[in-house]
């Protein structure tokens, strides 16, 4: 009988010894998965933080072209008054519908899943149905000479959402000089200068906050190459 409750004890311990090992190493094994989680989460946020500016730039020069060539063609008459900005609008359709379909049928996995990365993408299609609904509300009845107003007004509005969630100077500064502007188009008497405050909307909003980000975020990649030396 002592002989048998000693094996049954020794038994027990060692039972009890190995689930101790079996929760620490699992223990230790959730600490360093949980820690590597974390790091992914600060390394995807700070790669969020920093904007490459290439979507602003491409976005802001085809604008500030299509503005310009506007105020040419009401000299020269090259094509009808609204050509190219049918055209951009249908370059802008179909850009939406791209963004749409990815979004709901091929979006990529992510390893780390954010909530500045998940805010970004629907913010950028709610863009561009804003955007959609104003080009189409120029076309039935509102008119270009009160729509670009309105659509400087919602540059402005996208470009203050970027600046401050990123914390972007530029972009903050940008979108308040873009309000201004259309608040000034809305006073204006003829197409030209709408295009004219239009392409300085553009220019102030988009392109200088766009090329300035982009430097920025190729001197940090810069140095990071560097420091990984």
């Amino acid at each position: 009988y002592g002989m048998d409750n000693s094996g049954l004890f020794v038994k027990s311990k060692i039972q009890i010894t190995i689930k101790f090992f079996m929760e620490e190493e699992k223990q230790q094994f959730s600490e360093q998965e949980s820690f590597i989680i974390i790091q992914q989460m600060i390394e995807t946020a700070k790669r969020e933080q920093k904007d490459d500016g290439k979507g602003w730039i491409i976005w802001g020069w085809q604008l500030f072209l299509a503005s310009v060539l506007t105020v040419l063609n009401l000299s020269t008459h090259w094509f009808s008054t609204y050509f190219l900005w049918n055209i951009f609008g249908g370059v802008a359709l179909l850009f939406l519908f791209y963004r749409v379909l990815r979004y709901l049928f091929f979006k990529p996995r992510e390893r780390v899943r954010t909530y500045t990365s998940d805010i970004f993408q629907k913010l950028n299609i709610g863009f561009f149905i804003s955007l959609m609904f104003v080009i189409i509300a120029i076309n039935v009845g509102v008119g270009p000479m009160m729509g670009f107003p309105l659509l400087i007004n919602l540059y402005g509005f996208w470009v203050l959402i970027y600046g401050t969630a990123l914390n972007f100077k530029p972009s903050v500064v940008g979108a308040f000089i873009t309000w201004a502007l259309g608040l000034t188009a809305l006073f204006v008497k003829t197409f030209e200068w709408i295009m004219i405050i239009h392409a300085a909307a553009v220019l102030c909003g988009y392109i200088i906050p766009g090329h300035i980000a982009n430097m920025e975020f190729r001197k940090i990649k810069s140095l990071a190459k560097i420091s990984s030396v």
